[in-house]
């Protein structure tokens, strides 16, 4: 799953790897999904609601219902389905947190009684508001999604721009790190192991930095690629880089901005995409997948829109409900909603720190790629 300044990368499991191109700011500058590579430093209380406690980088402080801006209003009915796919993966999970009491309990509950769930949350779950190790309780909230665009599984005169899959010849052997992307481009080491053809470099490169989407094919059939690993590079930012280069201005850092310069500049935007030295690659997905269903996230379950969002696992459990209460992009109109933690990012780091995921396709990459807002967090955990 983007960013403008934040970059996430690719998780797949979407992840998306997978946030700030936001999309391919949110995407070039922050990249949204991209596969846990770090341990988990969250660790559960020894004791059931306790008032305090602290995770490695943000401290919990349990606080009334009342507290949570926008809790009565929201439907919680909307939330209710993704919080049952975290369900379907917390059972599975061996953690000191009793996620399989409160889940099975949750059978009982009926899915459009939004006034049923919120008692069912309510009953079950201590709220805790997250401060960040500095002890501020505001972060930042960026905004990724799934790109979707027009391709073809061979070559064409429209469609030659090629996504990847991992190279056979490191699935035995894989370099750490390897060629940048410059150098793979240049060394024909990828040769044959084109995925996917699309229209678009500065697209593909957004798709990249999402670590998935979906390819609608010239029959009508959608094909769907996940994240298959990286060539092991940093990630840098092609918008810090044409900022820096004072090719565009600040306003101008969307993944709509970068794109319109590209299309200004196109025996530049090589140069622009090379700046960047990682590289990601793609899977495509089983068939049998919908094509209506949300990338795959950390949690190695589907993301649902506007309701999963991208965390820190080390500021709490992957899987677990929080409630976010920010902005939407470039605006003061309120956003306030239960969210599920189902996704993680590099460049997703902190307490208070999340990657809000939009959905699929080109409006959802508009919002995503403008946001950058201040946000307040705070996870509900079992009792």
């Amino acid at each position: 799953m983007f960013s403008i300044l934040n970059l996430k990368d690719p998780v797949f499991k979407l992840t998306f790897v997978r946030s700030v191109f936001l999309i391919l700011i949110t995407s070039l500058i922050s990249a949204c999904s991209t596969p846990p590579t770090r341990g988990t430093g969250y660790r559960s209380p020894s004791s059931a609601a306790p008032a305090n406690y602290s995770s490695p980088i943000a401290s919990f402080n349990a606080v009334s219902w009342q507290s949570l801006p926008g809790w009565q209003e929201d439907d919680l009915s909307q939330a209710w389905p993704a919080w049952l796919k975290s369900c379907e993966a917390l059972r599975k999970r061996s953690s000191e947190i009793n996620w399989r009491s409160v889940c099975s309990q949750a059978s009982s509950v009926s899915a459009r009684d939004s006034q049923a769930i919120r008692r069912y949350f309510e009953s079950n779950f201590q709220a805790y508001e997250i401060r960040n190790s500095a002890g501020s309780e505001t972060g930042l909230i960026t905004g990724y999604y799934e790109p979707v665009m027009n391709g073809s599984q061979t070559r064409t005169n429209v469609f030659n721009v090629p996504l990847y899959a991992y190279p056979n010849a490191w699935r035995q052997s894989r370099p750490n790190p390897g060629p940048s992307r410059a150098e793979l481009i240049s060394s024909g080491i990828l040769k044959g192991s084109e995925i996917a053809w699309v229209q678009d470099p500065v697209a593909a490169a957004s798709m990249q930095i999402q670590g998935s989407g979906k390819i609608r094919l010239q029959d009508g059939r959608i094909m769907r690629l996940g994240y298959a690993g990286t060539n092991e590079q940093p990630f840098k930012s092609s918008a810090q880089w044409l900022l820096d280069k004072k090719e565009i201005t600040r306003s101008e850092a969307t993944m709509q901005g970068i794109s319109l310069w590209a299309k200004r500049n196109p025996d530049r935007v090589n140069e622009m995409l090379n700046a960047n030295p990682r590289f990601v690659f793609f899977k495509e997905l089983p068939g049998n997948v919908s094509a209506d269903m949300g990338p795959i996230g950390a949690l190695n379950v589907p993301l649902t829109s506007e309701r999963s969002i991208a965390i820190d696992l080390q500021a709490m459990p992957l899987g677990a409900p929080v409630f976010l209460a920010t902005t939407r992009p470039l605006s003061d109109q309120v956003l306030q909603k239960l969210v599920m933690a189902q996704d993680t990012g590099k460049a997703i780091v902190g307490g208070v720190r999340a990657d809000y995921y939009w959905g699929s396709g080109d409006s959802a990459g508009e919002l995503a790629g403008r946001m950058k807002q201040n946000g307040k967090m705070w996870v509900l955990l079992p009792r």
